[in-house]
């Protein structure tokens, strides 16, 4: 009777989506001998293996011997062995466990050599976590690398997106990181087929996952940052009147604000097109920076270190977003439509709403086209702009 922990039907070296075996059987006739078939992914069909036992004397004995061998077939069988798998694709028999102790030291390389951001490094290696222990909680069936494949992919996706309760866009983020995950281990020959080819990304009508913060928020915020964490108070200053992103404000040192010149020096190896910038620097933001005292440090120092206080090392881009989570939001109850990054839409579109030059907004904004720039322009606004109210050209 044939023994089936997958379906099976499709054609092809598949061996993700195929993974079918038989029960192993007793032949004492003329030859004395075990049989069991597996799926063998080189020919595409189910192939049969024999152990041969001619070499044991005695029926008794064969018989005896035989017993014990196919019930440790039949557990290894269970276990997701495959002898065809062991054969044509040996790194494929790799644990899974050992691979996913690989990949993590793998990411933690790429971070610790710049080659990927602190944010990803953490993203990816809690949804590692989060693998992990749906993997031990809920007993998976998976013990060999070339197990990861389609129903894996399927199952775990419907976890993180209905048994966890998460969001379209939390799955969907999910998917990228499997895509991702994918190439690792087909880069290496751990599987020998993209499981993730197929899935896509589940869409939903577009809505802004965050809003322009009202001006009555933005009081409640500045009050009580003011009294509460006037170092948060100056990250928030920072984003909103100087658009500086949260990967670039972790980046931030104190010597790269220039007070003569009133600007900021933005590096290209932190901001998001590669390129260097030089950014103006408000007066009531170089206020607030000497009233913390902020320029007494070492000029080396992070802007932003231990409670976002100037130090030598420097606070992760996630930890503004933290703060602005389990902190500000919480003590105020503004929506949760008001992100951290709303700081930055807000102080854009109120500079626009308060007719600013949208070149000059532009160009703070360090925006690749004036397009971009328009998309934050208030559509209320009804004043006539003073300027070419008086404008006479030529003609």
């Amino acid at each position: 009777m044939a023994k089936k922990n997958y379906f099976s039907g499709l054609a092809g070296d598949d061996i993700h989506h195929v993974i079918a075996w038989k029960l192993p059987t007793f032949h004492q006739k003329s030859e004395c001998y075990v049989s069991f078939s597996c799926f063998d992914p080189a020919i595409g069909k189910m192939h049969q293996k024999k152990i041969m036992l001619d070499h044991i004397k005695g029926k008794h004995n064969q018989r005896v011997y035989a017993d014990q061998l196919m019930k440790r077939i039949t557990q290894k069988l269970e276990s997701g062995w495959n002898p065809w798998v062991v054969k044509n694709h040996p790194l494929e028999y790799t644990l899974f466990s050992t691979v996913l102790e690989r990949y993590k030291r793998y990411l933690e390389k790429l971070c610790n050599e710049h080659s990927l951001r602190d944010d990803s490094y953490i993203d990816y290696s809690s949804r590692v976590r989060v693998m992990e222990l749906w993997i031990e909680e809920k007993k998976i069936d998976i013990h060999f690398s070339y197990q990861f494949d389609r129903q894996f992919v399927s199952k775990f996706l419907d976890y993180v997106f209905i048994d966890r309760n998460n969001t379209i866009i939390t799955r969907n983020n999910y998917l990228g990181w499997l895509r991702t995950f994918s190439t690792y281990l087909l880069e290496r020959g751990y599987i020998s087929h993209n499981p993730t080819e197929g899935f896509s990304r589940i869409r939903t009508r577009h809505l802004k996952e965050r809003e322009v913060i009202p001006d009555d928020v933005m009081i409640q915020i500045r009050n009580y940052l003011f009294e509460k964490n006037r170092h948060y108070l100056l990250a928030c200053e920072i984003l909103h009147y100087l658009f500086v992103r949260p990967r670039e404000l972790s980046y931030l040192k104190i010597e790269d604000f220039h007070l003569d010149a009133q600007t900021l020096s933005l590096h290209g190896s932190h901001t998001k097109n590669g390129n260097d910038a030089i950014i103006t620097l408000p007066s009531h933001v170089i206020k607030l920076m000497i009233d913390l005292n902020v320029f007494a440090y070492p000029s080396h120092y992070y802007l932003f270190s231990d409670n976002f206080c100037p130090g030598e090392t420097r606070k992760s881009e996630k930890s503004f977003r933290d703060y602005w989570g389990r902190n500000l939001r919480k003590a105020l109850g503004f929506s949760d439509r008001y992100k951290f990054y709303s700081l930055k839409d807000t102080g854009i579109t109120n500079m626009l709403k308060a007719n600013a030059d949208v070149l000059s907004v532009r160009d703070q904004a360090r925006h690749s086209s004036i397009l971009i720039t328009d998309i934050y322009t208030p559509k209320d606004i009804k004043a006539a702009n003073e300027y070419i109210k008086n404008y006479k050209g030529i003609l």
